[in-house]
Formats: C-alpha cells, structure tokens, sequence
C-alpha cells in the first residue's frame, strides 16, 4: 500500500511539472471565447512570460516609467492585464481614440506610439493567426504599449508634462507630481474609458485656454496658448476660494472671494536677470569674485499665507543689496547711512556713529555689518509690510516711491512685490472698523470712526510737541485668519469674455517650451 502511495504521489508531481491538465491561462480564455478559436486554448504562459520579459526590457530605455511597469506586471504575474481586460470590451479602442486627440491638448499623439499600437490592435482583432508563436509578440507588444501611453496620457494631464520646479527659474510652489503609488493605482483601474474621461482637464480657464488653442491659426499664438495650458494642467496647492494673486507678468495683484474680485491693483516686481545669466553664473563660480556675480532680481514664484501687517516698517536690507548698493554708497557719501535712516549693526550691536566707518578697510563681499533701515518717510517699504513666510525674504509692500507704477514694464524692484494701494490691501486684510482705524493712526491718518478721534488727536500732539523727540516705531496688526497668497506667472488667461494676453517678461515661457519639445 505504502509503495502505491510513493508511487501516486510521484506520478502527481511528474505531471504536474508538465503542466498536464493545467487550464489555460485567462488571456487564451478571452480569446479562444471571443474568437471562437481553439488555437487559444494552447496558449503557453511560459513561452509568453520569456517573451513579454524581453520585451519589456528592450522597451525600458524609452519609457518614461520603467520602474512602476515592471512592478506592475511583477505584481501581475507578467499576465497581460490590459488586453485580457480591455481587448474585448472596446477600451483599447477608446484609449487610442483619446490618444489620437491629445493634439487638443497641445501633445503630439506620436509620443505615444499611437500608430504602431493600432497596426498591433488591428493584428489581434483580425484573428489570422495560425501559429501561437505568431501572436505572442502582438499581444506583449500590444500590452507594454498600451500600459505605457495610458500611464503617460493620464500623468501628463492630470500633473502636466513637465516638473516646472525643474524647468522655470526660481519657481518653488509645491506641485504635487505623481508618485509610484498613484501610478500602480492608475495602472489597476477596472474601467479605463472611466478613468480617461475623469482626468480631463474641466477648469473655466483651461477650457478656454483649450478653445482658443483649437481655434488659432498664428503658431505664436498657439504657442503662448499651450504653455498655459499646460501651467493649468499642474497641481497646486489647494488655494480655497479666498485667496490673494499676483500674476508676475501681468504686474496685478487680485484679491478673489470665489468668483468675485475684491480689489485688483497694480504691482511692481522683481527686474529681469542680467542677459546670458547662465554663462555669466558659470563664469562667477569659476572666478569666485563677487564682482562677476551677474543680477538676479526675479521675484520668487511661490505659496504662502499673509499672516501679518507692519506698519511704519523697518527694512532689514538683504545682503546682496547691502554688498552691491548700500556699500557704494557709504564709500562715496560718508553721510548717507544717517540721511537715509539705515542703521548699523556690527555682532548684533548697534554702531553709533556709522559715518565715521573706514568703507575702504572692507571688500564688499566680506562686510562685518548689517543694515536696517529705520520707519520714516525715507522707508524704501513705504509705511506697510505685508508678511508671509518665505525662505527669500520676500514680501508684499508700500513703496516711498510711486512712480513704478506708471510704467508699462514694471519689472523693477529687487525681487519683492510693491503694491498700488496698500491702504485699501491693509484694510482687507485686517477686516475690522475697529482695527483698520488704529492702523489709520499709527500712520498719521485720521480714523473712519469719529468716536476714535481721540486717538488721532493724541497721535499729531505727540508728533507736533517740540520738548520732546518723536520717534517713529513699527505697530504690528494682523488678519482674523491667515489670507492665501500664490506668485505665479500667467501670459494668458480667461477674463471677461476673451482671452488676455501679456508678455513673458522673465522669459518662462521659452522655458517651459523648450522643455516640451519632445512632446509637441
């Protein structure tokens, strides 16, 4: 009995290692039902494993996520996922149908080997096959390319195509990118006419950016129009509906409450950066002389929430203004450190008497001091700062100087943003009577109040008592709740019924162009 026993079990083993009575896998089921073709019902998952494998690894090089592929069909047992899903349903079709009209999007649907997956799709469907090892190929070829398209597709319009914190010089909002885990979760979708459909772009703006996109016929236009296209395909951080703007190239800042508008107002930003700024920084990080460093005064692309308001501002004068500006001009005017209000520090320690400093015993690049500039009329922040954290020192503010805002090209300030009318922004911001009229005061303003008069009053006697010096000091104030704030850059939107244009003043555009040309 023991010996008949061995000699089953060995017998079941040995067949078993033969695959005898094993049943077909699930592709050659679909097929041989869908067909009506037995030649299906031989179809080997060995023989087709090695050849997906070296398939797949032939293709890596020219997949833009080989990693995420390969962990997906390691996952999948190397099983043929999208044709055995999709094949017979018709979703094949509609993946390339959509591929096909990626050309509304502004993407060249031969990026995603469009005609080579129909001339595979149509080999399939045409069921002539009369040898398996002919159709092997087809359908690893077939599911590799149809995988990798409907991952690129889905990715470039739901994140946009390129990673703008790559591309576009000093853009540093978080845009979420997609990540191996979203794009397994893609890949597993049970329904991908679904899916297709859902990562449509459906904002007012991106469709009418798309619309006049489809209508245009001057290739510049198109140009400009497909840059933002694709701004409006990336992920930004979720602003809300109350939130504050400032759109670099057009110079507004607008303040938006859902579909309203606030308050609109001009700004001046950060000037261009020197002409041939690349070679230049190259030749600077070779000599190592801050007189080469070429200038970069672009404002800073970026999120974050004004949290609260100075007013009567110090300014604590950067550094590379302190090296490049206020330094020459403590060498040639011993006096203008005190005229201007700025003070010295030297350790942290006040210095008292500034203009008796030896400029010439000091190499600009290796200044001991630092330089606020105190509250006053002189204040190059005028009498408001508006704060929100940032790591370039970067804020929003009042400006001594009102003539930038006449200019058409207001790209002129040292990277931070001056803005039109403080008072009106200020009075927003701190949204109480209360509170707006004690801001009011502390810069010499009467009160909308009459019953705060009081303070005014007390506020220009203390000013006009000669017994005593008045000093100006800075007040604090801030919102009931920290305001949203995006700096972006937009050289084309959807405002009141047609397309706005504006030019690219920092240049973005040929940036972002120049890294989607493989793409168009």
């Amino acid at each position: 009995m023991k010996k008949l026993i061995r000699s089953l079990l060995i017998l079941s083993i040995f067949v078993a290692s033969c695959n005898w009575f094993k049943k077909p896998p699930l592709i050659g089921k679909v097929l041989s039902e869908h067909f009506k073709n037995k030649l299906y019902t031989k179809f080997d998952s060995v023989i087709y494993d090695s050849i997906f494998v070296r398939k797949r690894d032939s293709f890596a090089s020219h997949f833009s996520n080989p990693k995420v592929l390969k962990a997906f069909y390691q996952l999948n047992g190397n099983d043929p996922v999208f044709v055995t899903n999709f094949f017979i349903n018709g979703q094949l079709d509609t993946l390339q149908r959509y591929l096909g009209d990626s050309g509304l999007h502004g993407i060249n649907p031969k990026i995603f080997q469009l005609e080579e997956m129909k001339v595979l799709l149509t080999k399939l469907t045409s069921n002539k096959a009369t040898d398996l090892k002919q159709i092997y190929p087809v359908i690893a070829d077939l599911e590799l390319l149809s995988a990798n398209a409907y991952l690129n597709y889905t990715n470039y319009l739901r994140y946009g195509i390129v990673n703008p914190r790559r591309v576009v010089s000093r853009y540093y909002i978080n845009v979420r990118r997609p990540d191996s885990a979203k794009m397994m979760k893609t890949l597993s979708s049970v329904n991908l006419a679904d899916t297709l459909a859902a990562v449509q772009p459906k904002s007012e703006q991106y469709l009418a950016l798309q619309k006049a996109f489809i209508a245009a016929k001057d290739v510049s236009t198109k140009r400009v129009l497909s840059v933002n296209m694709e701004r409006r395909r990336w992920q930004l951080p979720n602003l809300g509906t109350y939130f504050v703007q400032v759109n670099v190239p057009d110079f507004k800042l607008t303040w938006f409450d859902k579909l309203d508008t606030l308050i609109t107002m001009k700004v001046v930003v950060g000037g261009k950066r020197e002409k041939n700024y690349d070679e230049k920084w190259k030749a600077y990080k070779k000599s190592g002389n801050i007189n080469d460093r070429p200038k970069n005064h672009e404002t800073p692309l970026l999120y974050s929430k004004i949290n609260s308001i100075q007013a009567n501002p110090v300014w604590n004068i950067p550094v590379s203004i302190a090296q490049n500006e206020i330094y020459w001009m403590a060498r040639k005017d011993p006096y203008y450190l005190s005229n201007s209000n700025i003070n010295v520090y030297y350790k942290g320690k006040l210095l008292g008497e500034p203009d008796t400093i030896n400029w010439t015993r000091y190499p600009s690049d290796k200044l001991p001091f630092k330089f606020k500039q105190g509250p006053g009329g002189g204040n190059a922040l005028g009498k408001f700062k508006f704060i929100f954290d940032n790591d370039f020192s970067i804020y929003l503010h009042d400006t001594n100087n009102k003539s930038g805002f006449r200019l058409v090209d207001r790209a002129i300030s040292h990277g931070c943003v001056r803005i039109e009318n403080p008072l009106d922004f200020a009075r927003l911001l701190v949204n109480s009577p209360y509170s707006y009229d004690k801001l009011r005061v502390q810069v010499d303003l009467p009160p909308i109040d009459s019953t705060h008069n009081s303070w005014y009053v007390k506020r220009m006697a203390e000013r006009a008592d000669t017994s005593k010096v008045f000093k100006m000091k800075s007040s604090w104030f801030g919102p009931k709740k920290p305001v949203p704030l995006i700096i972006t850059y937009f050289t084309a939107w959807y405002q009141n019924n047609e397309i706005q244009y504006c030019p690219d003043v920092y240049s973005h555009d040929e940036q972002i162009w120049a890294a989607m040309k493989k793409f168009r």
